[in-house]
């Protein structure tokens, strides 16, 4: 490598990883970020001040917080808590420069629709794991009296009257699902959404939404009802703990071994992910803080399909990859939801994985031991992963391009060096 490109990398912000272990100690798990950024949307739909606690200090809340910034409301963080105050005049646009670093901006389409009337939304990006078009949220609107068009890149959407209507998704798409909720709790009438995805952030959201003066019930089953409300409210609300943040540390432990507590975390919202590492050797229970974890020896090797929840969510597929990386035996992974999400499996290939992918599938053979290689992370989710396969590897993991990591873990390498791993997060300038 020339100097130039040499002092280069020496300057990048990355992630280094030793392979050390056992795991011990206490982690805190933040608010969810799925859901987070959905409340956060679901502030537009009246004016007043809310505040929102247990937020995580992530890349994609401050991008959220810009997006809505950008429309003339206030947002502000003290701690954990964000306040934001919702103007009654507001700017029902959301820009490109925004919208292309997160796709969960969509969610303000409904929230717009309803509070508004009217909406221009950029078409968004975020992850880079293949297409998730936004068809079965602009049916679902259209459903109870929204007009969409889509030009320029923009999607341009208005409602004159929403009224209540039967909405039938085709696939339980969770932004879909959330954004005919966040429309309907203003529309006249009830709307029954069948179908619905059953996730704990739907269900936060619609606690927030009811907790707002909505009428929303059913919220966590296949079937949601949405009675039509006049009037809402601005109200204080705690985020529910995230699900992923939390699988990630046991995928972290169940490769370097240990006992760990995770607190905050709730068992009920892993059940299936964590009747899966108990088939691979990772002990799991309620406990009064949290969820207890321990693993004290090699992992087992398993078959995974991801399903929508209360499925093993696609979302932790990576860090599973990465478990049966270093398993013994071989396992099968299956991807239901998302095309084009093995590209980071060409990174633990590096690390020396033997792992091989043919369509939806993956076939992962155990090895003893990885080896530290540079790898780039491609999302957060794998971005996570790679830092998790680092601790089962002999010299140095370096990752390169955490800030997609950063986008959805707050102080990733923090937490993890508290509990006994050796990982440091180098940034520039540090």
């Amino acid at each position: 490598m020339e100097r130039g490109h040499q002092d280069d990398f020496d300057r990048q912000d990355r992630i280094e990883v030793r392979a050390n272990g056992p795991l011990e100690g206490a982690v805190a798990i933040g608010g969810a970020k799925n859901s987070v950024l959905k409340l956060m949307a679901a502030c537009l739909l009246t004016e007043g001040t809310f505040v929102i606690r247990n937020v995580p200090d992530i890349h994609d809340v401050a991008v959220m917080a810009d997006v809505l910034r950008a429309m003339g409301v206030s947002v502000s963080r003290v701690g954990d808590a964000l306040t934001i105050e919702r103007p009654e005049a507001i700017i029902p646009e959301a820009p490109y420069a925004l919208t292309e670093q997160l796709r969960a901006s969509t969610a303000v389409l409904g929230p717009l629709l309803a509070g508004i009337g009217h909406a221009r939304v950029a078409l968004p990006g975020g992850d880079d794991f293949g297409p998730r078009p936004i068809d079965m949220h602009i049916a679902g609107l259209e459903a109870i009296g929204c007009r969409f068009e889509i030009s320029g890149g923009d999607v341009h959407a208005a409602a004159d009257n929403l009224v209540g209507n039967s909405v039938l998704l085709e696939y339980p798409s969770v932004g879909a699902t959330e954004n005919v909720m966040m429309a309907a709790v203003r529309a006249k009438g009830t709307t029954v959404i069948d179908n619905a995805a059953r996730e704990p952030e739907i269900a936060d959201l619609a606690g927030f939404l009811n907790h707002m003066g909505g009428h929303v019930i059913g919220a966590g089953t296949s079937t949601i009802t949405v009675d039509g409300v006049e009037e809402l409210r601005p109200v204080e609300y705690t985020v529910v703990s995230d699900r992923i943040e939390a699988a990630t540390f046991m995928a972290a432990l169940g490769v370097a071994t240990g006992e760990i507590t995770l607190v905050g975390a709730r068992l009920d919202h892993m059940a299936i992910l964590c009747r899966k590492l108990g088939e691979m050797g990772v002990r799991t229970s309620s406990d009064p803080d949290g969820v207890w974890a321990m693993c004290s020896g090699r992992l087992r090797s398993a078959d995974v399909s991801t399903l929508p929840y209360p499925g093993l969510p696609t979302d932790c597929k990576p860090l599973l990859v990465a478990m049966l990386s270093v398993a013994e035996g071989v396992g099968i992974v299956t991807e239901n939801l998302f095309s084009g999400r093995f590209r980071y499996v060409d990174e633990l290939v590096r690390m020396g994985a033997d792992i091989r992918t043919e369509g939806h599938h993956a076939v992962i053979r155990g090895v003893d031991r990885l080896s530290g290689a540079p790898v780039r992370a491609s999302d957060i989710r794998a971005g996570a992963a790679l830092v998790v396969a680092g601790l089962a590897a002999d010299g140095i993991t370096v990752v390169s391009d955490p800030h997609h990591i950063d986008r959805g873990y707050e102080d990733f390498a923090g937490k993890l060096s508290a509990l006994g791993a050796d990982v440091c997060h180098e940034r520039p300038g540090d």
